[in-house]
């Protein structure tokens, strides 16, 4: 079951780090040419390198996922440099917490247009090469199956104090997943999204002792992180008794994008040790 993405073409929305590194040296390591996309050029070049020096084909786009111009512009440099796109997985984000009373317009907004304004943006840009490709192709009788992968969370099926914002922005990404899978679906595009649980990334390292513990958006400094005591409650109630790896959190959408879930559509798979 080698070279499962052989011939297909995958935009990777951040992909610098975390969960979308591993899904981008996943991807590539099965055949996949790879568009590894992060706001910050320094982890997207050498993820890009790491694929390259693994033998995979990979190039890098940088850029902020929520501007103006990113969707088209990623877009097409996806398809000047590999001729076509077949897989979109959108998994860039992260988190600004606050309770409902203390939360910000910013805060909310930014969260919104991150998790769900983006990745319409990339939906409705990559149309020429899945809805209209797919046309071109039915004329002779061979339609190819297109991926479109929707990162959401557990915060967005279930919800999650102090996480209104992101928890809302998670749960219209999965009303936009099951719509597209009806959308596309006579297109043999195939839409379906993975809400993580607890998986060991940055945006879930202990807050006292992350050294990576900021960013910085809009001109606000957000902390990232979870606290430890909150880290070994989790321990707790999740019955494996641990945090998911990147890696295998790759396995999931590894899956949902390779002919394996070619009739699997408009799905919403939870990774969370059975928590």
């Amino acid at each position: 079951m080698e070279n499962m993405l052989k011939d297909r073409v995958a935009i990777i929305t951040g992909s610098g780090r975390g969960i979308g590194q591993a899904v981008a040296k996943l991807f590539a390591s099965e055949g996949a040419k790879v568009v590894v996309s992060d706001i910050d050029a320094e982890p997207a070049n050498e993820t890009v390198a790491q694929i390259k020096k693994a033998g995979g084909e990979a190039i890098s786009y940088v850029g902020d996922a929520t501007g103006e111009n990113f969707a088209d512009g990623i877009i097409k440099a996806a398809a000047d440099a590999f001729g076509g796109i077949h897989i979109l997985v959108n998994n860039a984000g992260f988190t600004w917490d606050g309770t409902v009373h203390k939360m910000t317009d910013k805060m909310w907004d930014a969260m919104l247009n991150l998790h769900l304004k983006t990745p319409f943006r990339l939906i409705r840009a990559a149309a020429p090469y899945f809805r209209d490709a797919a046309k071109k192709e039915m004329e002779s009788g061979n339609v190819i199956a297109r991926k479109i992968v929707n990162v959401t969370s557990i915060a967005g099926t279930h919800g999650n104090p102090g996480q209104a914002n992101y928890s809302s922005a998670k749960a219209g990404m999965v009303g936009l997943t099951k719509t597209m899978a009806k959308e596309w679906g006579r297109f043999n595009v195939q839409s379906n999204a993975v809400a993580f649980g607890w998986v060991d990334t940055r945006l879930t390292a202990a807050k006292e002792e992350t050294t990576e513990g900021e960013i910085e958006r809009g001109g606000e400094k957000v902390k990232l992180g979870i606290p430890e005591t909150q880290r070994q409650m989790m321990k707790m109630i999740i019955p494996l008794g641990r945090a998911g790896t990147v890696e295998e959190a790759a396995n999931v959408v590894f899956f949902l994008a390779s002919p394996l879930s070619n009739y699997v559509s408009g799905q919403v798979i939870e990774m969370t040790g059975g928590m």
